[in-house]
Protein backbone atom coordinates (compact mmCIF):
# COMPACT_ATOMS: atom_id res chain seq x y z
CA UNK A 1 0.00 0.00 0.00
CA UNK A 2 0.93 3.24 -0.74
CA UNK A 3 2.97 4.90 2.19
CA UNK A 4 1.33 8.28 2.53
CA UNK A 5 -1.82 7.73 0.93
CA UNK A 6 -4.22 4.95 -0.17
CA UNK A 7 -3.93 1.40 -1.97
CA UNK A 8 -2.58 0.39 -5.09
CA UNK A 9 -0.23 3.64 -6.40
CA UNK A 10 -0.97 2.74 -10.30
CA UNK A 11 -4.56 3.12 -9.31
CA UNK A 12 -4.70 6.29 -8.60
CA UNK A 13 -5.86 8.70 -10.99
CA UNK A 14 -5.91 12.97 -11.28
CA UNK A 15 -8.77 14.80 -10.60
CA UNK A 16 -10.78 16.05 -13.50
CA UNK A 17 -10.20 19.28 -14.61
CA UNK A 18 -14.40 19.70 -13.97
CA UNK A 19 -13.49 19.00 -10.50
CA UNK A 20 -10.67 20.98 -9.80
CA UNK A 21 -12.99 24.34 -11.31
CA UNK A 22 -15.55 22.64 -8.59
CA UNK A 23 -13.75 23.24 -5.75
CA UNK A 24 -12.24 26.27 -6.71
CA UNK A 25 -15.27 27.98 -7.76
CA UNK A 26 -17.96 26.57 -5.15
CA UNK A 27 -15.48 25.96 -2.29
CA UNK A 28 -12.80 28.10 -2.36
CA UNK A 29 -9.90 25.27 -2.76
CA UNK A 30 -6.57 26.68 -3.38
CA UNK A 31 -3.36 24.07 -5.24
CA UNK A 32 -1.58 22.56 -3.09
CA UNK A 33 2.51 24.26 -3.28
CA UNK A 34 4.10 20.96 -3.25
CA UNK A 35 3.42 17.39 -2.71
CA UNK A 36 3.75 14.41 0.05
CA UNK A 37 7.91 14.50 1.55
CA UNK A 38 9.54 11.70 -0.35
CA UNK A 39 9.94 8.32 1.74
CA UNK A 40 13.68 9.30 1.90
CA UNK A 41 13.07 12.33 3.34
CA UNK A 42 11.39 11.07 6.48
CA UNK A 43 13.58 11.54 9.25
CA UNK A 44 13.13 8.69 11.91
CA UNK A 45 14.56 8.45 15.50
CA UNK A 46 16.21 5.43 16.25
CA UNK A 47 14.35 2.44 17.44
CA UNK A 48 13.68 2.28 21.35
CA UNK A 49 13.39 -0.29 23.38
CA UNK A 50 16.69 -1.69 23.89
CA UNK A 51 18.69 -4.84 22.66
CA UNK A 52 17.28 -7.18 25.48
CA UNK A 53 13.52 -6.67 24.16
CA UNK A 54 15.13 -7.09 20.83
CA UNK A 55 16.24 -10.09 21.53
CA UNK A 56 13.53 -11.60 23.38
CA UNK A 57 11.27 -10.26 20.19
CA UNK A 58 13.73 -12.59 18.05
CA UNK A 59 13.20 -15.45 19.79
CA UNK A 60 9.47 -15.32 20.14
CA UNK A 61 9.00 -15.30 16.50
CA UNK A 62 11.57 -17.60 15.46
CA UNK A 63 14.38 -15.28 13.66
CA UNK A 64 16.18 -11.95 12.89
CA UNK A 65 14.08 -11.29 9.51
CA UNK A 66 10.72 -10.94 11.38
CA UNK A 67 11.70 -8.48 13.53
CA UNK A 68 12.02 -4.89 11.29
CA UNK A 69 13.91 -1.86 12.31
CA UNK A 70 14.12 0.15 9.01
CA UNK A 71 12.93 3.24 8.63
CA UNK A 72 10.95 2.33 5.59
CA UNK A 73 8.93 -0.75 7.54
CA UNK A 74 8.32 1.21 10.48
CA UNK A 75 7.26 4.40 8.29
CA UNK A 76 4.63 2.09 6.52
CA UNK A 77 3.39 1.13 9.99
CA UNK A 78 2.90 4.28 11.47
CA UNK A 79 -1.08 5.10 11.83
CA UNK A 80 -3.55 4.76 9.69
CA UNK A 81 -5.50 6.12 6.54
CA UNK A 82 -7.49 8.52 8.48
CA UNK A 83 -7.83 12.32 6.61
CA UNK A 84 -5.52 13.78 9.69
CA UNK A 85 -3.09 10.51 9.50
CA UNK A 86 -2.40 11.39 5.90
CA UNK A 87 -2.09 14.77 6.48
CA UNK A 88 0.71 14.00 8.88
CA UNK A 89 2.60 11.72 7.37
CA UNK A 90 2.62 13.15 4.26
CA UNK A 91 4.22 16.33 5.96
CA UNK A 92 6.85 14.40 7.13
CA UNK A 93 5.21 13.35 10.97
CA UNK A 94 6.36 10.43 12.17
CA UNK A 95 5.98 10.85 15.91
CA UNK A 96 3.94 7.70 16.26
CA UNK A 97 6.46 5.70 14.57
CA UNK A 98 6.75 2.36 16.01
CA UNK A 99 10.49 1.18 17.35
CA UNK A 100 9.72 -2.08 15.96
CA UNK A 101 7.45 -4.39 13.55
CA UNK A 102 7.36 -8.00 14.69
CA UNK A 103 5.77 -10.88 12.32
CA UNK A 104 4.45 -13.69 13.73
CA UNK A 105 3.62 -17.04 12.27
CA UNK A 106 1.37 -18.54 15.00
CA UNK A 107 -1.30 -18.23 17.37
CA UNK A 108 1.93 -19.51 20.02
CA UNK A 109 3.95 -16.57 18.24
CA UNK A 110 1.90 -14.26 19.21
CA UNK A 111 1.63 -15.45 22.68
CA UNK A 112 5.28 -15.33 22.90
CA UNK A 113 5.53 -11.78 21.49
CA UNK A 114 3.21 -10.50 24.24
CA UNK A 115 5.25 -11.92 27.14
CA UNK A 116 7.53 -10.70 25.80
CA UNK A 117 6.35 -7.18 25.85
CA UNK A 118 4.82 -7.60 29.07
CA UNK A 119 8.05 -8.44 30.27
CA UNK A 120 10.11 -5.77 28.43
CA UNK A 121 7.39 -2.48 28.63
CA UNK A 122 6.70 -2.25 25.22
CA UNK A 123 2.92 -1.60 23.88
CA UNK A 124 1.69 -3.61 21.11
CA UNK A 125 -0.56 -2.51 17.98
CA UNK A 126 -2.36 -5.52 16.19
CA UNK A 127 -1.73 -4.61 12.69
CA UNK A 128 -3.54 -5.98 9.36
CA UNK A 129 -3.86 -3.96 6.15
CA UNK A 130 -3.24 -0.41 8.42
CA UNK A 131 -6.88 0.73 6.93
CA UNK A 132 -7.84 2.36 10.22
CA UNK A 133 -9.80 5.62 10.12
CA UNK A 134 -10.07 6.19 13.52
CA UNK A 135 -6.76 6.51 15.34
CA UNK A 136 -6.79 2.97 15.88
CA UNK A 137 -3.14 2.64 14.61
CA UNK A 138 -1.40 5.09 17.24
CA UNK A 139 -1.14 3.90 20.91
CA UNK A 140 -1.72 6.84 23.92
CA UNK A 141 1.37 5.87 25.95
CA UNK A 142 4.73 7.47 26.64
CA UNK A 143 7.11 4.83 25.65
CA UNK A 144 7.88 2.07 22.85
CA UNK A 145 5.93 0.36 20.83
CA UNK A 146 5.78 -2.57 18.45
CA UNK A 147 3.03 -2.73 15.62
CA UNK A 148 2.24 -6.56 15.59
CA UNK A 149 2.14 -7.44 11.55
CA UNK A 150 -0.06 -10.40 10.99
CA UNK A 151 0.63 -10.60 7.08
CA UNK A 152 2.31 -13.87 7.41
CA UNK A 153 -0.77 -15.27 9.23
CA UNK A 154 -2.54 -15.41 6.06
CA UNK A 155 -3.72 -19.23 6.08
CA UNK A 156 -7.30 -21.01 5.43
CA UNK A 157 -7.28 -23.10 8.31
CA UNK A 158 -10.13 -25.35 7.62
CA UNK A 159 -13.72 -25.93 5.74
CA UNK A 160 -17.08 -27.39 6.40
CA UNK A 161 -19.04 -27.60 3.82
CA UNK A 162 -21.76 -29.30 4.85
CA UNK A 163 -21.82 -26.84 7.97
CA UNK A 164 -20.54 -23.97 5.81
CA UNK A 165 -17.91 -22.60 7.66
CA UNK A 166 -14.44 -21.56 7.73
CA UNK A 167 -11.65 -20.85 9.98
CA UNK A 168 -9.26 -18.02 8.46
CA UNK A 169 -6.27 -16.35 10.05
CA UNK A 170 -6.62 -12.74 10.74
CA UNK A 171 -3.88 -11.75 8.17
CA UNK A 172 -5.37 -13.36 5.74
CA UNK A 173 -6.88 -9.94 2.94
CA UNK A 174 -10.35 -10.03 1.75
CA UNK A 175 -9.37 -10.29 -1.76
CA UNK A 176 -7.35 -13.80 -0.94
CA UNK A 177 -10.13 -15.09 1.30
CA UNK A 178 -12.62 -14.96 -1.45
CA UNK A 179 -9.85 -16.35 -3.64
CA UNK A 180 -9.10 -19.36 -1.39
CA UNK A 181 -12.93 -19.44 -0.51
CA UNK A 182 -14.10 -19.59 -4.53
CA UNK A 183 -11.85 -22.24 -4.64
CA UNK A 184 -14.47 -24.76 -3.03
CA UNK A 185 -17.36 -22.76 -4.53
CA UNK A 186 -17.90 -20.48 -1.58
CA UNK A 187 -17.82 -16.65 -0.63
CA UNK A 188 -17.94 -14.79 2.25
CA UNK A 189 -20.09 -12.17 0.67
CA UNK A 190 -18.13 -9.64 3.07
CA UNK A 191 -17.23 -6.01 0.68
CA UNK A 192 -16.22 -3.16 2.69
CA UNK A 193 -14.98 -0.37 1.10
CA UNK A 194 -11.78 -1.41 1.89
CA UNK A 195 -11.96 -4.67 0.85
CA UNK A 196 -8.90 -4.63 -1.08
CA UNK A 197 -6.90 -4.12 1.83
CA UNK A 198 -8.16 -4.82 4.83
CA UNK A 199 -7.63 -8.19 6.72
CA UNK A 200 -10.02 -11.02 8.48
CA UNK A 201 -8.84 -10.23 12.03
CA UNK A 202 -9.45 -6.50 11.21
CA UNK A 203 -13.11 -7.28 10.01
CA UNK A 204 -13.97 -8.87 13.40
CA UNK A 205 -11.44 -6.55 15.59
CA UNK A 206 -13.72 -3.40 14.34
CA UNK A 207 -17.59 -5.11 13.61
CA UNK A 208 -17.02 -4.30 10.13
CA UNK A 209 -19.87 -4.12 7.43
CA UNK A 210 -19.84 -4.64 3.84
CA UNK A 211 -21.58 -2.93 1.35
CA UNK A 212 -23.46 -6.15 0.67
CA UNK A 213 -24.52 -6.02 4.44
CA UNK A 214 -28.47 -6.21 3.15
CA UNK A 215 -28.09 -9.31 2.15
CA UNK A 216 -25.17 -11.18 3.75
CA UNK A 217 -25.43 -9.29 7.18
CA UNK A 218 -22.63 -7.36 8.70
CA UNK A 219 -19.35 -9.04 9.81
CA UNK A 220 -19.75 -9.34 13.11
CA UNK A 221 -23.12 -11.35 12.19
CA UNK A 222 -21.27 -14.04 9.96
CA UNK A 223 -18.35 -14.97 12.99
CA UNK A 224 -18.97 -17.83 15.05
CA UNK A 225 -15.93 -18.51 16.95
CA UNK A 226 -12.60 -16.98 17.44
CA UNK A 227 -9.19 -17.67 19.22
CA UNK A 228 -7.85 -14.65 21.22
CA UNK A 229 -4.27 -14.70 22.47
CA UNK A 230 -3.67 -12.33 25.84
CA UNK A 231 -1.15 -11.86 28.02
CA UNK A 232 -2.27 -14.03 30.73
CA UNK A 233 -3.13 -16.87 27.81
CA UNK A 234 -5.59 -17.94 25.42
CA UNK A 235 -9.90 -17.26 25.15
CA UNK A 236 -11.53 -19.59 22.75
CA UNK A 237 -15.18 -18.48 21.85
CA UNK A 238 -17.62 -20.26 19.72
CA UNK A 239 -18.50 -24.30 19.63
CA UNK A 240 -21.69 -24.27 18.12
CA UNK A 241 -24.24 -22.11 15.79
CA UNK A 242 -26.02 -20.51 18.72
CA UNK A 243 -25.85 -21.38 22.69
CA UNK A 244 -27.82 -20.64 25.89
CA UNK A 245 -24.40 -21.03 27.80
CA UNK A 246 -24.04 -17.61 29.85
CA UNK A 247 -23.61 -14.36 28.09
CA UNK A 248 -21.68 -14.70 24.18
CA UNK A 249 -17.83 -14.39 25.12
CA UNK A 250 -17.70 -13.31 21.05
CA UNK A 251 -19.40 -10.32 21.44
CA UNK A 252 -17.01 -9.24 23.97
CA UNK A 253 -13.87 -9.61 21.38
CA UNK A 254 -15.48 -8.34 18.44
CA UNK A 255 -15.31 -5.05 18.55
CA UNK A 256 -12.69 -4.99 20.82
CA UNK A 257 -9.72 -3.13 18.58
CA UNK A 258 -6.88 -5.00 19.95
CA UNK A 259 -7.24 -3.73 22.74
CA UNK A 260 -8.11 -7.17 24.53
CA UNK A 261 -6.03 -9.21 22.77
CA UNK A 262 -4.97 -10.05 19.68
CA UNK A 263 -7.52 -12.37 17.00
CA UNK A 264 -5.40 -15.40 15.75
CA UNK A 265 -7.95 -17.34 14.28
CA UNK A 266 -12.17 -16.77 13.35
CA UNK A 267 -14.51 -19.06 12.25
CA UNK A 268 -17.05 -18.09 9.97
CA UNK A 269 -20.57 -18.73 8.21
CA UNK A 270 -19.96 -19.18 4.52
CA UNK A 271 -22.31 -19.02 1.26
CA UNK A 272 -22.45 -20.37 -2.13
CA UNK A 273 -21.23 -18.27 -4.42
CA UNK A 274 -24.04 -16.42 -6.57
CA UNK A 275 -24.12 -17.03 -9.91
CA UNK A 276 -26.13 -13.83 -10.65
CA UNK A 277 -25.36 -10.45 -9.51
CA UNK A 278 -27.79 -8.02 -10.86
CA UNK A 279 -27.23 -4.23 -9.71
CA UNK A 280 -30.03 -1.35 -10.76
CA UNK A 281 -30.31 2.54 -10.15
CA UNK A 282 -33.66 3.95 -9.01
CA UNK A 283 -34.28 7.39 -8.92
CA UNK A 284 -36.63 9.36 -5.96
CA UNK A 285 -37.37 12.70 -5.70
CA UNK A 286 -35.85 13.37 -2.68
CA UNK A 287 -34.11 11.76 0.01
CA UNK A 288 -36.85 11.11 2.55
CA UNK A 289 -38.81 9.77 -0.03
CA UNK A 290 -35.96 7.25 -1.04
CA UNK A 291 -35.79 6.50 2.70
CA UNK A 292 -39.18 5.43 3.13
CA UNK A 293 -38.70 2.71 0.55
CA UNK A 294 -35.30 1.49 1.94
CA UNK A 295 -37.45 1.22 4.79
CA UNK A 296 -40.06 -0.70 3.07
CA UNK A 297 -38.08 -2.59 1.89
CA UNK A 298 -36.02 -3.46 5.04
CA UNK A 299 -38.95 -4.33 7.11
CA UNK A 300 -41.04 -6.05 5.01
CA UNK A 301 -38.97 -6.89 2.39
CA UNK A 302 -37.91 -8.15 -0.61
CA UNK A 303 -34.66 -7.05 1.23
CA UNK A 304 -31.98 -6.93 -1.63
CA UNK A 305 -27.80 -7.82 -1.44
CA UNK A 306 -27.13 -4.57 -1.63
CA UNK A 307 -29.10 -1.41 -1.06
CA UNK A 308 -28.11 2.25 -0.70
CA UNK A 309 -29.25 5.60 -1.11
CA UNK A 310 -27.67 9.10 -1.77
CA UNK A 311 -29.22 11.85 -1.42
CA UNK A 312 -29.61 15.34 -3.08
CA UNK A 313 -26.21 16.76 -2.93
CA UNK A 314 -23.94 13.60 -3.27
CA UNK A 315 -26.17 12.58 -5.92
CA UNK A 316 -25.75 15.60 -8.12
CA UNK A 317 -21.81 15.78 -7.61
CA UNK A 318 -21.44 12.25 -8.50
CA UNK A 319 -19.79 10.87 -5.43
CA UNK A 320 -22.55 7.64 -5.82
CA UNK A 321 -20.18 6.64 -8.49
CA UNK A 322 -16.79 7.64 -7.36
CA UNK A 323 -15.21 6.59 -10.23
CA UNK A 324 -17.39 8.74 -12.39
CA UNK A 325 -17.33 11.96 -9.89
CA UNK A 326 -17.51 15.02 -12.04
CA UNK A 327 -19.98 13.75 -14.26
CA UNK A 328 -22.98 13.42 -12.27
CA UNK A 329 -26.12 15.49 -13.22
CA UNK A 330 -26.17 19.25 -13.59
CA UNK A 331 -30.01 20.14 -12.96
CA UNK A 332 -31.51 20.27 -9.32
CA UNK A 333 -34.23 18.20 -10.76
CA UNK A 334 -31.23 14.62 -10.17
CA UNK A 335 -32.77 13.69 -7.16
CA UNK A 336 -31.54 10.70 -5.13
CA UNK A 337 -29.57 7.64 -6.55
CA UNK A 338 -30.50 4.30 -5.07
CA UNK A 339 -28.88 1.13 -5.85
CA UNK A 340 -30.71 -2.16 -5.65
CA UNK A 341 -28.70 -5.11 -6.42
CA UNK A 342 -29.51 -8.81 -6.70
CA UNK A 343 -27.74 -11.85 -5.66
CA UNK A 344 -28.55 -15.64 -6.16
CA UNK A 345 -29.71 -18.03 -8.40
CA UNK A 346 -31.22 -16.51 -11.89
CA UNK A 347 -35.02 -17.36 -10.54
CA UNK A 348 -34.15 -16.10 -7.52
CA UNK A 349 -32.60 -12.74 -8.44
CA UNK A 350 -35.84 -12.05 -11.06
CA UNK A 351 -37.97 -12.88 -8.60
CA UNK A 352 -36.97 -11.02 -5.68
CA UNK A 353 -36.04 -7.94 -8.51
CA UNK A 354 -39.66 -7.57 -9.29
CA UNK A 355 -41.39 -7.41 -5.91
CA UNK A 356 -38.36 -5.29 -4.82
CA UNK A 357 -39.36 -3.06 -8.06
CA UNK A 358 -43.24 -3.09 -7.21
CA UNK A 359 -42.31 -2.00 -3.97
CA UNK A 360 -39.91 0.96 -5.15
CA UNK A 361 -42.48 2.19 -7.71
CA UNK A 362 -45.09 2.71 -4.90
CA UNK A 363 -42.53 4.39 -2.81
CA UNK A 364 -41.98 6.98 -5.87
CA UNK A 365 -38.74 5.21 -7.47
CA UNK A 366 -38.19 5.78 -11.43
CA UNK A 367 -35.96 2.65 -12.62
CA UNK A 368 -32.50 3.81 -14.28
CA UNK A 369 -31.70 0.30 -15.71
CA UNK A 370 -28.81 -1.77 -14.88
CA UNK A 371 -26.15 1.16 -16.21
CA UNK A 372 -25.86 3.07 -12.21
CA UNK A 373 -25.73 -0.27 -10.99
CA UNK A 374 -22.84 -1.38 -12.88
CA UNK A 375 -21.35 1.75 -12.74
CA UNK A 376 -21.67 1.57 -8.89
CA UNK A 377 -20.23 -1.83 -8.98
CA UNK A 378 -17.61 -1.05 -10.86
CA UNK A 379 -16.19 1.63 -8.70
CA UNK A 380 -17.14 0.58 -5.01
CA UNK A 381 -13.32 0.55 -4.29
CA UNK A 382 -12.52 3.54 -5.49
CA UNK A 383 -13.32 6.35 -3.04
CA UNK A 384 -10.06 6.46 -1.01
CA UNK A 385 -8.47 7.24 -4.23
CA UNK A 386 -10.47 10.05 -5.08
CA UNK A 387 -9.49 11.42 -1.54
CA UNK A 388 -5.95 11.68 -2.13
CA UNK A 389 -6.85 13.00 -5.47
CA UNK A 390 -8.61 15.60 -3.34
CA UNK A 391 -6.21 16.11 -0.93
CA UNK A 392 -3.58 16.67 -3.54
CA UNK A 393 -5.53 19.54 -5.23
CA UNK A 394 -5.94 21.44 -1.73
CA UNK A 395 -9.12 20.24 -0.31
CA UNK A 396 -10.03 18.86 2.80
CA UNK A 397 -11.87 15.74 2.31
CA UNK A 398 -13.64 13.06 4.97
CA UNK A 399 -16.10 10.73 6.48
CA UNK A 400 -17.53 9.69 9.36
CA UNK A 401 -20.69 7.61 9.71
CA UNK A 402 -23.46 7.06 12.08
CA UNK A 403 -26.52 4.99 12.81
CA UNK A 404 -29.90 4.85 14.35
CA UNK A 405 -33.59 3.98 14.45
CA UNK A 406 -35.65 4.82 11.51
CA UNK A 407 -37.88 7.13 13.53
CA UNK A 408 -34.75 9.12 14.29
CA UNK A 409 -32.97 9.11 10.75
CA UNK A 410 -34.30 12.48 9.58
CA UNK A 411 -33.33 14.22 13.05
CA UNK A 412 -29.59 12.55 12.88
CA UNK A 413 -29.49 13.71 8.98
CA UNK A 414 -30.12 17.24 9.95
CA UNK A 415 -28.40 17.32 13.02
CA UNK A 416 -24.65 15.97 11.36
CA UNK A 417 -24.93 17.86 8.42
CA UNK A 418 -25.63 21.57 10.53
CA UNK A 419 -22.80 20.61 12.88
CA UNK A 420 -20.21 20.23 9.99
CA UNK A 421 -22.01 23.13 8.06
CA UNK A 422 -21.73 25.52 10.76
CA UNK A 423 -18.42 24.68 12.19
CA UNK A 424 -16.61 24.83 8.54
CA UNK A 425 -18.34 27.79 7.62
CA UNK A 426 -18.14 29.59 10.80
CA UNK A 427 -13.99 28.83 10.42
CA UNK A 428 -14.47 30.54 6.78
CA UNK A 429 -14.36 27.09 4.28
CA UNK A 430 -17.95 26.25 3.80
CA UNK A 431 -18.30 22.67 2.91
CA UNK A 432 -19.85 20.17 0.42
CA UNK A 433 -21.64 17.66 2.85
CA UNK A 434 -23.00 14.60 1.66
CA UNK A 435 -24.50 11.75 2.51
CA UNK A 436 -25.67 8.41 1.83
CA UNK A 437 -27.98 5.59 3.55
CA UNK A 438 -25.21 2.96 3.81
CA UNK A 439 -26.70 -0.10 5.18
CA UNK A 440 -29.93 -0.85 6.67
CA UNK A 441 -31.72 -3.16 8.90
CA UNK A 442 -35.35 -3.92 10.04
CA UNK A 443 -35.23 -1.40 12.91
CA UNK A 444 -33.08 1.41 11.52
CA UNK A 445 -30.30 2.56 8.94
CA UNK A 446 -26.50 3.73 8.65
CA UNK A 447 -25.64 7.15 7.72
CA UNK A 448 -22.13 7.51 5.99
CA UNK A 449 -21.39 11.19 5.42
CA UNK A 450 -18.49 12.89 2.74
CA UNK A 451 -17.08 16.65 3.83
CA UNK A 452 -15.29 18.33 1.23
CA UNK A 453 -14.06 22.46 2.06
CA UNK A 454 -10.70 24.06 1.65
CA UNK A 455 -8.30 22.86 3.89
CA UNK A 456 -7.60 25.92 6.11
CA UNK A 457 -4.20 27.06 7.58
CA UNK A 458 -3.88 24.30 9.77
CA UNK A 459 -6.20 20.95 8.13
CA UNK A 460 -5.84 18.95 10.69
CA UNK A 461 -7.33 21.17 13.51
CA UNK A 462 -9.82 22.36 11.28
CA UNK A 463 -10.95 19.02 11.11
CA UNK A 464 -10.84 17.92 14.44
CA UNK A 465 -12.92 20.93 15.32
CA UNK A 466 -15.59 20.17 12.26
CA UNK A 467 -15.69 16.23 13.63
CA UNK A 468 -16.16 17.08 17.63
CA UNK A 469 -19.18 19.44 16.40
CA UNK A 470 -20.21 16.14 14.84
CA UNK A 471 -19.62 13.85 17.43
CA UNK A 472 -21.61 15.80 19.80
CA UNK A 473 -24.83 16.43 17.01
CA UNK A 474 -24.64 12.60 16.63
CA UNK A 475 -25.13 11.55 20.19
CA UNK A 476 -27.50 14.44 21.07
CA UNK A 477 -29.54 13.00 18.03
CA UNK A 478 -29.70 9.67 19.94
CA UNK A 479 -27.07 8.26 17.17
CA UNK A 480 -23.99 5.69 17.74
CA UNK A 481 -21.00 7.11 17.35
CA UNK A 482 -19.51 4.42 15.32
CA UNK A 483 -21.62 1.93 13.18
CA UNK A 484 -18.64 0.20 11.81
CA UNK A 485 -15.59 2.30 11.83
CA UNK A 486 -14.96 1.51 15.14
CA UNK A 487 -13.86 3.28 18.05
CA UNK A 488 -9.91 3.86 18.07
CA UNK A 489 -8.89 7.02 19.59
CA UNK A 490 -10.82 9.59 17.34
CA UNK A 491 -14.21 8.55 18.69
CA UNK A 492 -12.66 7.15 22.47
CA UNK A 493 -14.70 10.16 24.67
CA UNK A 494 -17.84 9.99 22.84
CA UNK A 495 -17.84 6.11 23.07
CA UNK A 496 -17.08 6.15 27.22
CA UNK A 497 -20.56 8.82 27.24
CA UNK A 498 -22.46 5.98 24.88
CA UNK A 499 -21.44 3.16 27.28
CA UNK A 500 -21.83 5.07 30.11
CA UNK A 501 -19.86 4.86 33.57
CA UNK A 502 -21.23 0.92 34.79
CA UNK A 503 -20.32 -0.16 31.03
CA UNK A 504 -16.72 1.46 30.94
CA UNK A 505 -16.13 -0.03 34.26
CA UNK A 506 -16.85 -3.41 33.31
CA UNK A 507 -14.66 -3.33 30.16
CA UNK A 508 -11.97 -1.84 32.29
CA UNK A 509 -12.33 -4.72 34.77
CA UNK A 510 -11.76 -7.09 31.44
CA UNK A 511 -8.51 -4.84 30.35
CA UNK A 512 -7.17 -5.40 33.68
CA UNK A 513 -7.89 -9.04 33.44
CA UNK A 514 -6.41 -9.90 30.48
CA UNK A 515 -3.76 -7.58 29.78
CA UNK A 516 -2.63 -6.36 33.62
CA UNK A 517 0.58 -4.60 32.42
CA UNK A 518 -1.38 -2.41 29.64
CA UNK A 519 0.36 -3.37 26.75
CA UNK A 520 -2.09 -3.65 24.18
CA UNK A 521 -3.05 -1.16 22.52
CA UNK A 522 -3.21 1.25 24.75
CA UNK A 523 -5.38 4.39 24.28
CA UNK A 524 -7.91 2.61 22.07
CA UNK A 525 -11.07 1.68 22.49
CA UNK A 526 -10.27 2.84 26.91
CA UNK A 527 -8.08 5.51 27.79
CA UNK A 528 -4.53 4.30 28.80
CA UNK A 529 -4.15 3.81 32.30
Amino acid sequence: MLWSGWGDPAEAAPLPDTVIGLLRDLLGVEPRGSGPVALEDVTVPEPEGGPAARRALVAAVGGEEHVRTDPEARIRHTRGKSTPDLLRIRAGDVTDVPAAVVLPASHDEVLAVLGACAEHGLAVVPFGGGTSVVGGLAPERRGPFVALDLRRMDGLLALDPVSRTATLQPGLRAPRAEALLAEHGFTLGHFPQSYEWATIGGFAATRSSGQASAGYGRFDEMVLGLTLATPRGTLDTGRAPRSAAGPDLRQLVLGSEGAFGVITAVTVRIRPVPPVRVYEGWRFDSFEEGTTALRRLAQDGPRPTVLRLSDETETLVGLAQPDAIGSGPRESSAGCLAVVGHEGTEEDTAHRGERAAAVLRACGGTPLGEEPGRRWAGGRYSAPYLRDALLDAGALVETLETATFWSRVPELYAAVRDALTGTLTEAGTPPLVMCHISHVYENGASLYFTVVSAQGEDAVAHWTRAKHAANEAILAAGGTISHHHGVGTDHRDWYLREAGPLGVEALRAVKRRLDPDGVLNPGVLLPAD
